[in-house]
């Protein structure tokens, strides 16, 4: 459609206007095209709030692709905070089912940000603007073919020709040249996102492109840290700024307008991955779904007590914990029973009964990655957001020998107990099974998002099958029934079709309308259920995958990547599967697999 471009240095006024414009010029542009599909490009300058309203205004007209308009003038400036928060302001504002298109952005640096942050489709002129000026495009930048000596990026139509060869071409002949050079780069770092959005990993392929330009380093930095309070001085402030980070911290008078939107990229994330985590330097703790996994563990856990409790902190060696702290978890649950015994990993605190869990027990990093000084008053905060009141914290390096010697030491020197720990061997059956019930009912807690409550009654009266490694193997009910099998690769729950039942069993009503936007609400309500339509109901009973355009209504807690159980609309259960989309967009696309079946009753409950 004819929309009214907003250029970085136009009034606010003119940029309203503009915005107007274009969006009272839908309607007609739609009426004409007859069918023809439109773009309905997204303008608004450098303002947030008219971002907001261009994306808005034009999500509600039926286009089939929404550009980000009015951004070239802001990228040829380098100024790509302002581009970041444009996508920021935009990107949660539009349909979801509807691609949005980058206009006129061709730089590879650019692009596995962008994509990060929820681009779909690029187009533009650089590959030939800028070999028509002699310079070549890279994911590391730009190079100019007059310094080179060798090739940034080796690619098929250069295999044959130096730089220096190059540079002696005719001006027709280079340029074209120099044109499909740059096409190859642009189209091999596509490909490269493709496979990184595939692996999940496209946030540290953003981190790595992030290191290309200063001002792409500044962008990244402003994205992945929280502002400063409001009413912050200067003076104060010129005092915090340490390092690059610290400085990258924005001090704004409203004290953080661009955290609701930073929180729906983080709130879309799948918290696992199949894959460790591999070490990135302090980014690493920044990246969504690992913002996202802290953000589920600290919401959904609670401690053994309500009250204030004294806190060990295993630190020291990364995982797997078991093979070295098993023994001294249970004797200390039998020496000190109030006593909560966490583990410090590089990406926050998890209890000890999930030591397992991805990613925080899953980090491939240095050494001394495990070995930092804490700082108590850190750990005291985090505790807090963990809902545990914390009296006293040790720190128990479990990297030292006589781990045992050096616990009852340090629980002594703080009056935590008497004398040293001695537990007889009779009573660690009775103390691992404990903490195998444990261990399972905060894995049912967190991971299916059950309340204490109902997790224990499911948890209660089950027996374990343990595996030759000591761990447990699967989850057998009062019944005899194989409802749970714990997970190696990511320390997750693999439920059984039975299991699907005693889950569902545990929910009091049906799927709740995907427009319930407190999320506060959302915590114990169970996994999430998807109603889908009746066509479908025959062929998801006998194992089929469920696809979008046959879904009636889901949870509002759906994510990406975790468990759900899909039922009829008359409420009965008909399977269950891992969902590879969340809510808003389970019920708005129309096409695609929505759930991949894990389930198949027609075999199971012949």
């Amino acid at each position: 459609m004819l929309d009214v471009f907003s250029r970085p240095d136009m009034t606010e006024e003119e940029v309203e206007k503009a915005v107007q414009t274009t969006i009272d010029r839908s309607q007609a542009s739609l009426d004409t095209a007859q069918g023809v599909m439109l773009n309905g490009p997204i303008q608004g300058g450098i303002y947030r709030h008219l971002r907001k309203t261009s994306a808005q205004g034009m999500g509600c007209f039926d286009f089939s692709i929404h550009p980000i308009g009015g951004i070239v003038p802001i990228m040829e400036q380098h100024r790509y905070k302002d581009l970041v928060k444009i996508m920021l302001a935009t990107i949660g504002e539009l349909p979801p089912e509807r691609p949005r298109h980058m206009f006129g952005c061709g730089h590879p640096m650019l692009f596995a940000m962008l994509i990060a942050l929820g681009a779909d489709l690029f187009d533009s002129a650089a590959y030939a603007l800028f070999a028509r000026d002699d310079r070549l495009l890279s994911p590391q930048g730009t190079y100019r073919i007059r310094e080179l000596k060798e090739w940034p990026e080796l690619v098929p139509c250069v295999v044959n020709y130096t730089p220096e060869n190059v540079r002696e071409l005719g001006k027709e002949e280079r340029t074209n040249l120099l044109a499909r050079y740059n096409l190859e780069v642009t189209l091999a770092e596509l490909s490269r996102c493709k496979q990184a959005v595939h692996e999940g990993t496209i946030w540290q392929l953003a981190e790595q492109r992030s290191h290309q330009h200063p001002a792409l380093r500044e962008a990244f930095l402003w994205l992945t840290t929280r502002p400063f309070p409001a009413g912050l001085s200067s003076d104060v402030l010129d005092d915090l700024i340490l390092d690059d980070r610290s400085a990258a911290r924005e001090l704004h008078p409203s004290g953080g307008i661009w955290e609701d939107d930073w929180s729906k990229i983080v709130a879309m994330q799948t918290p696992r991955r199949k894959k460790g985590e591999r070490w990135g330097g302090e980014d690493t703790r920044s990246r969504p779904h690992i913002l996202a996994a802290r953000k589920q563990l600290q919401k959904r856990w609670r401690p053994r007590t309500s009250g204030p409790t004294d806190v060990l902190i295993l630190n020291g060696k990364p995982g797997p914990w078991r093979q070295r702290c098993d023994l001294l978890v249970l004797r200390l649950a039998h020496a000190a029973p109030d006593l909560e015994v966490l583990v410090q990993t590089p990406l926050g605190l998890i209890p000890y009964s999930l030591e397992d869990l991805n990613p925080f027990a899953q980090v491939d990093g240095p050494t001394w990655l495990w070995k930092r000084r804490l700082n108590t008053l850190l750990l005291r905060e985090e505790l807090h957001r963990m809902n545990l009141e914390a009296d006293r914290i040790l720190i128990l390096d479990i990297g030292q020998e006589s781990l045992l010697q050096a616990a009852s030491n340090l629980l002594m020197k703080h009056g935590i107990l008497e004398e040293p720990i001695h537990v007889d061997d009779s009573q660690l059956p009775q103390l691992r099974e404990a903490l195998r019930r444990r261990q399972i009912l905060d894995k049912l807690v967190v991971l299916s998002n059950l309340t204490y409550e109902n997790a224990a009654l499911l948890v209660h009266s089950c027996s374990f099958v343990i595996g030759g490694t000591g761990r447990v193997k699967n989850v057998i009910d009062k019944d005899g029934k194989h409802i749970l099998s714990p997970r190696l690769t990511d320390g997750g729950l693999s439920i059984t079709d039975l299991g699907a039942k005693a889950l569902q069993q545990q929910r009091s009503t049906v799927a709740s309308s995907s427009d319930d936007k407190d999320a506060s609400s959302w915590t114990g309500k169970g996994l999430p259920q998807l109603v889908v339509e009746e066509d479908a109901v025959e062929f998801i009973l006998r194992g089929r995958n469920v696809f979008h355009g046959f879904i009636s209504s889901c949870d509002p807690w759906l994510k990406a990547g975790q468990a759900c159980l899909l039922l009829s609309k008359e409420g009965n259960l008909i399977g269950h599967g891992i969902s590879r989309c969340d809510a808003n967009e389970a019920t708005r696309f129309k096409k695609g697999i929505a759930v991949r079946t894990r389930s198949d009753f027609s075999k199971s409950f012949e």
